[in-house]
């Protein structure tokens, strides 16, 4: 059903921030056409919580070590906040290139599986297969 998660970050100066997902956190991406890039992320996961209003939405990155992530961010001059322990996980913030700011934790929770996008998409390609042979053979049985 769900094979995957479309993130939006809105910029001022998109292709600062571009080269800086590419250059300084080296993640891959594809030319979507004209030069619209989309980047691949490592697996992803959702977490619901309380609030007094619907629609608003939060996007950390994870890394492996906080400590680690900070001093690659200070060889490189990015503006990061202190990080600070929330018992959930350590988090700091970074600045973009374009002036936004992006949070950035090494997560102390439990982690559930990544979804495999390829077991889903494998999963709905045999529901389908299976759809098709059951109207195939209802419609041979009508044919008797």
């Amino acid at each position: 059903m769900i094979i995957g998660a479309h993130i939006m970050i809105q910029s001022t100066n998109d292709a600062a921030d571009k080269a800086f997902l590419t250059d300084v956190l080296k993640l891959n991406s594809v030319d979507a056409g004209n030069g619209f890039l989309i980047f691949g992320v490592p697996p992803a996961e959702i977490a619901l919580h309380e609030s007094d209003k619907n629609g608003s939405h939060e996007l950390f990155l994870m890394c492996e070590d906080i400590e680690d992530f900070i001093a690659m961010m200070r060889a490189k001059d990015i503006p990061y906040t202190a990080p600070r322990n929330q018992g959930w996980g350590t988090i700091t913030q970074i600045t973009l290139p374009g002036g936004g700011t992006l949070g950035v934790y090494q997560p102390h929770h439990k982690r559930p599986k990544p979804v495999s996008a390829k077991k889903a998409a494998k999963k709905q390609a045999a529901k389908k297969k299976k759809a098709v042979a059951k109207k195939t053979a209802k419609r041979k049985s009508r044919k008797k």
